[in-house]
């Protein structure tokens, strides 16, 4: 939506959103789909936060990684699925520029903040399996929280730059986003001024704020997997590999995603397909984390029928 007057940006008052799929047909069972998983994820999230806090057995940096990553997961899907279940019961599904603009800042902090907490808990475990005796002393209050605190800071600049940037841009092409959220490259798709700089901060960033996380994780492992091979019962190998396990298949499908969407020169990536690739991170991801890291954890099944039994 636009005042025709100017082609300036200021005169931008929103965007219509594309939305996943425009097949009429599929607009209920994909509203249907999306709500059930929103539900799931919120209730997975918030359920997690809430045993960690009320279980003091749960006082630990890994668990504090474990509600930090589910507030993230939490409020990441809210900033999008919302907006995204609109899209599938209104004929138009209209946001306007301020509200793109700070659904794309919530957007890229928490998108960064997750990549920073997933790369800290990989950390966490291998202090906790490689150097046990020193992991109260590496895993300090001071440590956590500088970790917790450092991915929120670095998501908070990172945002504030590309928002920067994104405000400079004039917009007089169709004002429809082919996507479901506010995100940098289909916005910039509908830019008509120089959008160089939005693409450099992009694939700078997008580099940094994947590969550094990604290397923490791949060493963390390297020597996590190398420590559970020198285990010599069967049982505590394959229990320490299980654990593992998911926890890798959680990071793959996030940063593959990620880079997926952010990684590819503009001129190769098509909408189309980074409208699929999105939806693991920002819907998928946040609903199985909850899932993937308290299935296979006794701590967290033994907090939860605790708390069922002191209810009833």
């Amino acid at each position: 939506m636009k005042d025709m007057a100017s082609g300036n940006h200021s005169t931008v008052t929103g965007f219509f959103l594309a939305g996943l799929s425009e097949k009429p047909e599929l607009q209920l069972p994909l509203f249907l789909l999306f709500l059930g998983i929103y539900i799931v994820t919120v209730a997975g999230n918030v359920g997690m936060i809430t045993l960690i806090v009320l279980s003091s057995h749960l006082h630990t940096p890994m668990y504090y990684f474990l509600s930090s990553l589910s507030f993230i997961d939490f409020c990441q899907s809210t900033v999008v699925t919302p907006k995204m279940l609109v899209s599938f019961v209104s004929e138009k599904n209209l946001i306007s520029y301020p509200g793109c603009m700070t659904q794309l800042f919530f957007f890229i902090i928490f998108a960064i903040a997750e990549c920073y907490i997933l790369a800290a808990m990989a950390y966490d475990r291998y202090v906790a399996i490689c150097n046990p005796l020193l992991y109260n002393v590496t895993m300090s209050y001071q440590t956590y929280i500088f970790l917790i605190l450092g991915g929120y800071i670095i998501g908070v600049l990172c945002a504030l730059a590309h928002i920067g940037f994104m405000i400079r841009i004039s917009f007089c092409k169709l004002y429809v986003i082919n996507h479901y959220f506010c995100d940098l490259l289909p916005l910039l798709k509908l830019a008509c001024s120089n959008t160089y700089i939005n693409e450099m901060l992009i694939l700078v960033f997008g580099t940094f704020n994947i590969s550094v996380p990604v290397l923490t994780i791949i060493t963390s492992y390297i020597f996590i997997i190398a420590s559970i091979l020198r285990i010599r019962s069967t049982e505590g190998r394959s229990k320490a590999f299980s654990t593992c396990s998911s926890h890798i298949l959680a990071v793959a499908v996030f940063f593959g995603s990620l880079a997926f969407m952010y990684l590819q020169p503009s001129s190769v990536s098509s909408m189309d397909q980074g409208k699929v690739s999105s939806v693991f991170y920002t819907i998928i991801v946040p609903m199985l984390n909850p899932l993937i890291y308290s299935l296979r954890n006794k701590d967290v099944i033994v907090a939860f029928k605790k708390m069922i039994g002191r209810k009833h």
